[in-house]
């Protein structure tokens, strides 16, 4: 774990090193935005966690401003051009709805997520797993069933929880009512 949040930490230096020469860069922008809030340690203040959470909500925000004024470079296709901008929005898509899960605004995690998912031609299964548990946590049984099934079938560390996650959200949604999106 501590070597883990050594490396977080040194990507994340990096990572801000190239927004301070380049600040207006999409991509970097979406990758901080999707990488902070994942990279939380539990030793972390509170007030640590709103301004780490601020800051990448931010981020993602400038990334998913920026993506659609994005020069087309020399040298790619139309279709390569397009795949990386969808990259970069699913990225930062990615990383708002992490910012609106770890604030427990699931219902605001699962439009973000949705989005990420839709975009990227790999999506996450993390991204899977946080919409399953969104989805749950706002009494949307099937969304969440489908999530974690989309999880599940994805080869990851998370499988097996991704299964036990379409259990939980069945028994769920066979003794609780489901909201209506």
């Amino acid at each position: 774990e501590e070597q883990r949040q050594k490396l977080l930490a040194e990507a994340e230096n990096f990572s801000k090193r190239a927004l301070e020469l380049a600040p207006n860069d999409a991509q970097t922008l979406a990758i901080l935005g999707s990488m902070l809030p994942r990279s939380m340690p539990p030793s972390m203040t509170e007030e640590q966690k709103q301004k780490l959470l601020a800051e990448a909500e931010n981020f993602s925000k400038r990334a998913l401003e920026l993506a659609p004024t994005l020069p087309k470079p020399t040298g790619i296709t139309d279709e390569q051009f397009i795949a990386a901008k969808n990259q970069i929005q699913a990225m930062a898509y990615g990383g708002l709805g992490l910012v609106a899960f770890r604030r427990a605004k699931y219902t605001e995690a699962i439009p973000n997520l949705e989005q990420s998912a839709k975009l990227d031609p790999n999506p996450d299964p993390v991204n899977y797993f946080l919409l399953g548990v969104s989805n749950e946590k706002a009494s949307h049984f099937e969304d969440a069933i489908a999530a974690f099934t989309k999880c599940a079938a994805i080869q990851n560390s998370l499988q097996t929880t991704c299964k036990a996650g379409i259990d939980e959200a069945k028994k769920l949604s066979a003794t609780q009512l489901s909201v209506p999106k």
